[in-house]
């Protein structure tokens, strides 16, 4: 008998017991159909307006709290709702860090379906005021003044916000000033259907360390009104750096230019320090948000790479260099693989003034898949390969060169624990044993949240060489441990997954598991099956890792 779907606009009693992912709260109806409501906390009992309803489950909103759960606190912006940035300031701190540890546990097991220990998430050392990065989009406000803000979730509404807390102080400030100077000179925002006006992002960066500042407006045209006056004003009252102007006139949501900014006070660029390495950096490299959570996560990443001195290490997606520099003392040899220019030039800068020589630290611009598939093929054998990709993971093609190039550990760092244990399932199944998996909280008050894991290559040559003849050996030996019901039972009691006798057979044989003879097998060659999906796959595995049979 099916569960009973609520109707929309429908007001039910629910209590919240549990976050999804993306930060919205979990509850059930009585019936046992699963309604997701943003803005709540576990432990929140309340009324909630059923505001969408699909096949497997509804979206609601919380139309009045009747008694909050042990871990909600009251937003500490006013904005904080129709913004959506901070999608996790209404929880204390501590039930935030306890969340995210259970986004990465839920990620590593129903996604990857592994069996690891996940640790307890490595709280932020500021979880306020942290960004040395912003990017502001220039707007109006309600009474059509010149603004700028943040985009509502899933809309290009601009929302001022006069004192966002998760970045400096001096960027609310600047920003306010700079919109007062720009419309007294009679500047426009860009709009983005007409692709008219002049003034599309207000673009912020501090050196965390150095404390100093950079500022680059990016414009629907090629100059600001009154520029230098504008530029040399906010420089002076604020003690920037550099004040730097870009040219976007594409129609685009691309924030940056193609071309580089031109600079208009000072030199074009910051310094700052990350994990001991010297960086310079303008507005194109990448460089962490929160450098005192990045600088706790380079220093596990390094404890679980455990270099020695005549390694080679590979660092694949490595933007500036700052994670593969931050353990060149550690190793023989350092080859970087990025693929925007300007990062992959400012590590060739970076390993010169740490005073590396090119034969000890390299650093490669191109696609991180293609030159991980041509460093296998010409047989280059990193003993340490570090991987951190963008929010999407790694593509097929860098996996299947990590597994080709065979080194014996592996570091996942990872803004996105989906794809993480997507990728780290894929390595599993190729060669490798996944350990340590350390969450990090790079992004405080936000629902994202950063990974570390160890992967271990299988070492074929410690395992026991026994000799057996085939008179000894009873082929249906595994496939008698559990039935096909049986594993079908256990995919889908722990994933929820309906999987048949068919999938099951393709992932036995592809473990080794000799079948019966014609046993699930096509009646002929030409015949053409469906094949196993890798989720699906990887919860079969699984199964067959229970029973003992693999």
């Amino acid at each position: 008998m099916e569960t009973p779907l609520p109707r929309k606009n429908q007001i039910l009693p629910l209590a919240v017991t549990a976050l999804s992912s993306d930060g919205s709260g979990v509850a059930r109806t009585a019936e046992g159909f699963v309604v997701f409501v943003p803005g709540t906390a576990p432990g929140d009992v309340g009324e909630v307006r059923i505001v969408k309803v699909c096949k497997s489950h509804a979206f609601g909103r919380l139309e009045r709290l009747r008694t909050p759960g042990p871990g909600r606190t009251e937003p500490d912006c006013p904005v904080a709702g129709p913004c959506g940035g901070c999608g996790l300031r209404h929880l204390r701190y501590e039930a935030e860090c306890e969340a995210k540890t259970g986004f990465v546990r839920d990620a590593f097991a129903r996604i990857g379906g592994l069996d690891v220990p996940v640790a307890p998430l490595l709280p932020a050392p500021c979880p306020d005021r942290y960004r040395n990065k912003v990017q502001l989009p220039f707007g109006t406000d309600v009474a059509g003044h010149l603004a700028v803000g943040f985009y509502a979730a899933r809309s290009h509404r601009i929302v001022p916000c006069a004192d966002c807390r998760l970045q400096p102080r001096w960027m609310n400030e600047l920003a306010a000033r700079a919109c007062a100077l720009l419309a007294q000179a009679g500047a426009a925002a860009y709009d983005e259907a007409a692709h008219t006006g002049l003034l599309r992002h207000l673009y912020l960066r501090q050196g965390w360390h150095s404390g100093q500042r950079l500022v680059c407006f990016i414009l629907n045209g090629e100059r600001l009104p009154n520029e230098q006056d504008i530029c040399r004003t906010l420089a002076r009252e604020f003690a920037l750096t550099t004040v730097l102007v870009q040219t976007n006139t594409r129609r685009t949501n691309v924030i940056l230019g193609a071309g580089a900014p031109r600079t208009v006070v000072g030199p074009g660029f910051i310094e700052d320090t990350l994990a001991g390495v010297p960086l310079q950096m303008g507005v194109q490299e990448f460089y962490q948000v929160n450098i005192a959570a990045a600088e706790l996560l380079y220093a596990k990443a390094r404890e679980l790479a455990a270099l020695r001195p005549d390694d080679f290490l590979l660092d694949l997606y490595c933007g500036m260099g700052s994670i593969g520099l931050s353990m060149a003392a550690d190793c023989a040899r350092l080859l970087g693989v990025e693929v925007v220019p300007e990062a992959v030039e400012g590590a060739k800068a970076t390993a010169r003034r740490l005073g590396l020589a090119p034969a000890r630290a390299e650093f490669l611009c191109a696609d991180a898949g293609q030159a991980a598939r041509q460093l296998a093929a010409q047989g280059q054998k990193p003993d340490v390969i570090i991987v951190d990709p963008p929010r999407k993971g790694c593509d097929t093609p860098a996996l299947e060169a990590i597994a080709a190039m065979a080194p014996r550990t592996v570091v996942m760092v990872s803004c996105d624990p989906a794809t993480a244990a997507r990728d780290v399932r894929w390595l599993c199944g190729h060669g490798y044993r996944a350990g340590t998996v350390q969450p990090v909280d790079l992004f405080p008050r936000t629902r994202h949240v950063e990974t570390v894991c160890l992967l271990s290559k299988l070492n074929v040559k410690q395992h026991i060489e026994v000799e057996l003849t085939m008179d000894e050996m009873d082929l249906t030996a595994a496939e008698k441990k559990a039935s096909y019901e049986e594993i079908k039972e256990y995919v889908l009691e722990k994933f929820g997954m309906k999987v048949s006798h068919l999938y099951i057979a393709q992932v036995k044989r592809k473990c080794g598991i000799i079948e019966r003879e014609n046993y699930n097998k096509p009646k002929s060659e030409d015949s053409r099956q469906p094949q196993c999906p890798p989720e699906k796959e990887a919860a079969i595995r699984t199964a067959l890792e229970h029973f003992g049979m693999i």
